[in-house]
C-alpha cells in the first residue's frame, strides 16, 4: 500500500479564534503568547486522536468497580519544541501531555540563503523505537528546519509514522517537500496559507513567531 502524508486542518472555532488573534499585527506579545499557548493546546488535543497508546484497567469509583481506559504511562512519549518559536506552543502541548518528556532542538535560519543550521540538539543517542514524538513548530515555510529535525530523529531510531507535527500555519513548499520525503507523516495545522514571500516568510502568515512571542 502506498503511503500518503496527511495534513489535518481541524475545524474547531477556538483554533480559528486564536489563529485570528495571533495573525493580528496589533496583538501585543503577552496576548500573542496566550494565543500560541492555546493553539498549542487545541492542536495537540486534535493530534492525539487515535495516536496515544492506551490500556484497559479497572478503577474503584466511590460506589463500585468500573472498567476504564487510560493512557499507558509505560509507553514513551516525547514532545520536541523546535527553538525558539516552538517554545510558544510547548505550554499548551504539555498541558495535554503532562507525562511526556521534553527534548529541545534548536535551529536558526540564514535569512539570505534560507538554509537552516542546528545550534542545539538535546536528543539522546538513541530513542526507544516505540517512542511517539510530537513536534511543535509554529511555521512550516520552506521545510528546511522541519526536515533537519526529522533527519535527526530518524538517525536516533524514530519511525516517521510515529511522529505528529503541530504547526500554526503551513505553506505549500514545506508540505510538498515533506510529502515527498516523509509520506507516513501526520501534520496538524490551523491553516494552510497561500505561499512565501521573497524572504521565505509565509504569507499572510504570522510574521516572525519567535520575535512576536518574546517581544524582540
Amino acid at each position: 500500500m502506498t503511503l500518503q502524508m496527511r495534513v489535518y486542518v481541524p475545524p474547531h472555532p477556538l483554533i480559528q479564534h486564536w489563529l485570528g488573534v495571533a495573525r493580528d499585527a496589533s496583538t501585543p506579545p503577552s496576548l500573542f503568547r496566550s494565543a500560541m499557548t492555546e493553539l498549542g493546546r487545541w492542536l495537540t488535543y486534535e493530534a492525539c486522536r487515535d495516536w496515544l497508546p492506551t490500556l484497559e484497567t479497572t478503577v474503584e469509583t466511590p460506589l463500585a468497580p468500573c472498567r476504564a481506559q487510560l493512557v499507558d504511562p509505560q509507553k514513551p512519549l516525547v514532545v520536541v519544541p523546535i527553538l525558539r518559536a516552538g517554545l510558544a506552543l510547548l505550554d499548551g502541548a504539555q498541558g495535554v501531555l503532562p507525562l511526556a518528556s521534553i527534548y529541545h532542538f534548536g535551529m536558526v535560519r540564514d535569512e539570505e540563503t534560507l538554509e537552516a543550521s542546528c545550534y542545539l540538539n538535546k536528543f539522546p543517542p538513541q530513542f526507544d523505537p516505540e517512542t511517539r514524538v510530537l513536534i511543535c513548530e509554529p511555521m512550516l515555510a520552506t521545510g528546511g528546519t522541519i526536515t533537519a529535525t526529522l533527519e535527526a530523529l530518524g538517525d536516533r531510531g524514530i519511525d516517521p509514522g510515529k511522529i505528529r507535527i503541530v504547526a500554526v500555519v503551513a505553506a505549500p513548499p514545506a508540505l510538498q517537500k515533506l510529502s515527498a520525503n516523509y509520506p507516513s507523516l501526520n501534520i496538524y495545522t490551523a491553516c494552510i496559507d497561500e505561499g512565501l514571500d521573497d524572504r521565505g516568510f509565509i504569507v499572510p502568515g504570522l510574521g516572525d513567531a519567535g520575535d512576536r512571542t518574546f517581544g524582540t
